[in-house]
């Protein structure tokens, strides 16, 4: 069963957290992929330097989902390539999302491969990039709510607390220090364990 509106209407940070373990079904293209969630990112609205929708950048073509309701897919592309999968949380209006940042395949390993060039299974969706590829997730899914095929996202196994990492985000220049990136300890598709 999907994750109900209310699982995403709470501040990223707690969104981000609580991905983890959570599952992604895929059903692009006709094909089941389903993958755990095994790191997340947290971007918490206007006052973060790191969001896509800072107060110093307002509101964009771009960044238009992530005012968008809580449990909808902000997806963009990066370094004009890879496409990157958000899940919109918080409130109408109030821009933030979790960047999904890597998860690990339970189902379809075979179609995530084909999708990602034949890489080993541990690397299939180890980064934003890879995830989306395996994934089949590109813009097209932008705004895309997540109580609905081709990509949802359901309950999977809670992760307790005593197996959860959590540090400085990467990949990023500004606020690149606050520890809002959680990851699962000890879980080889974490794109970066420290």
């Amino acid at each position: 069963m999907a994750l109900p509106e209310a699982f995403f209407a709470r501040p990223a940070a707690v969104v981000a957290r609580e991905l983890l373990g959570a599952d992604l079904v895929s059903t692009v293209g006709g094909k089941r992929v389903v993958a755990r969630i095994v790191e997340s990112e947290a971007y918490i609205g206007p006052d973060d330097d790191a969001s896509h929708a800072n107060a110093r950048l307002g509101r964009t073509l771009r960044n238009e989902a992530m005012f968008g309701p809580p449990g909808i897919a902000y997806v963009y592309r990066i370094y004009g390539i890879h496409w990157c999968l958000n899940v919109v949380t918080d409130t109408i209006g109030h821009p933030a999302a979790v960047l999904v940042r890597a998860a690990t395949p339970i189902e379809g390993s075979a179609v995530a491969a084909l999708r990602r060039g034949g890489r080993p299974e541990v690397e299939l969706m180890r980064g934003p990039g890879n995830l989306c590829s395996a994934l089949g997730v590109t813009g097209a899914l932008n705004f895309h709510s997540f109580d609905r095929a081709p990509l949802q996202l359901v309950a999977g196994r809670a992760v307790p607390e005593s197996g959860v990492e959590r540090g400085p985000r990467i990949g990023i220049t500004r606020a690149a220090d606050q520890p809002f990136r959680f990851w699962v300890r000890g879980e080889p598709s974490v794109s970066r364990p420290r």
